[in-house]
């Protein structure tokens, strides 16, 4: 089990936002916010590795999550 903060979180939920063009809750961003903080694991460098993440939900409310960014 892995654990980000919710500023990771939200970081990463605003990435996917801005660079993938796809709208998702915060919860289905968690996967991705471990990838991107590169907490997945500390003795292999994932760097250039072809990894699945799985990315859902669509629930989200837009005007809340833009006043936490």
């Amino acid at each position: 089990m892995l654990t980000v903060s919710d500023e990771q979180l939200l970081l990463s939920l605003f990435w996917m936002w801005e660079r993938m063009k796809i709208v998702i809750e915060p919860t289905g961003a968690l996967a991705a916010a471990a990838l991107l903080e590169a907490k997945l694991d500390g003795r292999h460098d994932y760097r250039g590795k072809r990894i699945g993440v799985v990315i859902s939900g669509g629930n989200a409310d837009i005007k809340a999550l833009c006043r936490l960014i």
